[in-house]
Order: structure tokens, then C-alpha cells, then sequence
């Protein structure tokens, strides 16, 4: 069994071990979870995705309860099933999708898993970044893979409904060492329909337009939604599509409203977000690149980031403790290879 330390990273590295034991039969113990936090051990989020993993694997699980700085983790075979997980507050929905997406490759059959909680939420992606840049991102190096959002949730109040579908896959080598060149830009404005009477989405959409046709982006796509949500709330994305001699890479930046904040400071933040990474040299943004290190590691291949996050720091740890040969290459941009 691994003995793993928890305390140098947060829910991430709890998620990238339980999906690496899954796929490698073996088991680990990890002390220590996320106690540099100031609520620390397991969140509902962290919870449900654990559980949802066992799930899949049938596994042997110890300390899976909120609050719990401890959790020992015993996988068995990988199998495809339908279920449904509550994380039972607004904590999020995709982050307990992005902990099953790895299974794929060893999947006898389709995988269909409902979670209820929130959708578009703070420190983590929002449900439009999951499927208009993550999944569309992860198709490219043969993950089969859908979403279907049947409900928006927002904090306080969660309750959201999303359906993960998830098919045996087979992965190619992940090539994102270079951008290429801009094609143009994507907005996603959306409100609850609470907000609909002040203009919310449209206001926020609007101001993200004018920022980025007034720096000579092309937009290719622009989208208001109004959605029906327990809480009020808004998000926004702005996606930026990058061509590289026929393939493409993507990388989103998201917001998600705060009491207080008006829609137009919002959307002036999503786009600030992007003018930075636009002016670097990442290939995906820097929430994307923790994200698929676990891909690296099963697949190989190579991922420029715009810097280096604690996450990532970590997680490359954490790949060698499961005998992955994954590194971080340093000289005029940051590279991820794996091999």
C-alpha cells in the first residue's frame, strides 16, 4: 500500500490518487488531507468524488467522511455501471466528473454517473469550462466522453443536476507543446433567471465583446443563457481557440459572480484572464495543466504551461510514487512531459 502525505497540496491530490490507484490496483493510505487549509480534511466535494470512484472500482474504503484528515483507498476492477452521487451542498459537480474522466481506459463498459450539487462555483471550473474546453480538449487524444447539464447550481443552495457519460477509451499521445496562432474567441454569458429582469447575462456578455474587439480579437461565437437555479448567481467564459498546423488547442477562463460585484467587473475579469495568458507562451490555461497531468502520465506526451502551480508540483510527486515517469522540463517556457 502507498503511504502518501496529503498535507503539501489540497483536494487535487486526493482525486489524482484515488484515480491512479483505480487504474493501477494499487492501494494507498493518505494522511494528512489538505490540513494547510483553514477548514481542513475532507470537504462534500472531496467526499463524493472518493465515493464515486470506489463506485466504479468496488473498492475497500476507510475514513470517508467529512472532516476525515485520513483515508485508505483498495481498489478493485474497474467496471462501467449508472449512478447517481449527492455531494449535498454546492460543492462541485465537476470536480468529482474530472476524478472518473481517467477511468476511461480501462473501462469494460459505459459509464453514466448523475451528481446533484453545484454546477458553477468558486475554485473550481464552471459547467460551460468543463464542456466547451475540457471535454473538447480531451477528445482530441481519444477520450469518448459527453455531459448533460439538466439543472444550474449556484452557492449557498446547490442543487444542480449534471450526467457524466463516459465510454472505454483508448489514448493517443497528448501533443500541446505549441499554440499556433489565435483563431478568435468565445463568450458564455449566464444568469439565473432571477437576474434575467436586470440584464445580467447580456450586461456581462456586452462588456466582454467590446473589451476583446477593442484589443482586435475576432469572436466567433457569443451566448447568453438564462438558467433556473435554487440560488442566484452568474458565470462567464471566455474560450480562446488556438490553431497549431491543423490541431487545435483551447483555454478558458472563467468567472463566477459575487454578491456585490457588477456583471460588467465580472466579464472585465474573464478578459483580463485571457489578455495575460494571450501575452505568455502556455499552450492550456494554468487550471488545465494540473487537470492533465494524470492524461500525461497514462498516455505521454507534452503540455507547455503558462507557470507552475502548486498543483503541479505536487502531482508530479505524486505520479512517481505511483511509478509514472512524468517531469517538468524548465528553459525559456514550462513543459510537461510524460513518457
Amino acid at each position: 500500500m502507498h503511504s502518501l502525505d496529503g498535507s503539501s497540496g489540497g483536494g487535487q491530490l486526493l482525486r489524482s490518487a484515488v484515480s491512479l490507484s483505480a487504474l493501477s490496483g494499487e492501494p494507498f493510505r493518505m494522511t494528512g488531507i489538505r490540513t494547510n487549509r483553514s477548514n481542513p480534511g475532507l470537504r462534500p466535494q472531496h467526499l463524493a468524488a472518493v465515493r464515486a470512484v470506489a463506485r466504479v472500482c468496488n473498492a475497500e474504503l476507510y475514513g470517508d467522511a467529512v472532516g476525515s484528515e485520513a483515508v485508505s483507498f483498495r481498489p478493485k476492477a474497474v467496471e462501467g455501471n449508472r449512478f447517481e452521487i449527492d455531494v449535498g451542498t454546492a460543492g462541485s459537480t465537476t470536480l468529482v466528473f474530472d476524478t472518473l474522466l481517467p477511468l476511461a481506459v480501462s473501462l469494460d463498459r459505459p459509464l453514466a454517473v448523475t451528481v446533484t450539487g453545484g454546477t458553477d462555483v468558486r475554485w473550481s471550473p464552471t459547467i460551460d469550462y468543463f464542456r466547451e474546453v475540457k471535454l473538447p480538449l480531451c477528445r482530441q487524444f481519444g477520450l469518448q466522453v459527453g455531459i448533460d447539464s439538466s439543472r444550474t447550481g449556484y452557492y449557498p443552495s446547490g442543487g444542480g443536476e449534471a450526467t457524466l457519460w463516459l465510454a472505454p477509451s483508448s489514448f493517443s499521445r497528448i501533443e500541446l507543446a505549441d499554440r499556433g496562432s489565435l483563431s478568435g474567441v468565445r463568450i458564455y454569458s449566464k444568469a439565473s433567471t432571477s437576474l434575467a429582469q436586470r440584464n445580467v447575462a447580456e450586461r456581462q456578455l456586452e462588456t466582454a465583446y467590446t473589451h476583446l474587439r477593442a484589443a482586435g480579437h475576432s469572436v466567433l461565437e457569443r451566448r447568453t443563457t438564462y438558467a433556473k437555479s435554487n440560488s442566484p448567481g452568474t458565470s462567464l467564459l471566455v474560450r480562446a481557440d488556438y490553431d497549431s498546423d491543423g490541431r487545435y488547442s483551447l483555454a478558458g477562463f472563467d468567472v463566477v459572480g459575487e454578491r456585490g460585484v457588477p456583471a460588467e467587473d465580472i466579464a472585465k475579469r474573464a478578459v483580463s484572464a485571457f489578455s495575460a495568458f494571450h501575452s505568455g507562451r502556455g499552450v492550456v490555461d494554468v487550471n488545465m495543466a494540473d487537470q492533465l497531468l494524470v492524461f500525461l502520465a497514462l498516455a505521454g506526451g507534452r503540455v507547455t504551461v503558462p507557470r507552475v502551480s502548486e498543483h503541479v508540483e505536487t502531482s508530479l510527486e505524486l505520479l512517481s510514487a505511483f511509478g509514472y515517469d512524468v517531469s517538468l522540463v524548465r528553459n525559456t517556457r514550462f513543459t510537461i512531459v510524460g513518457k
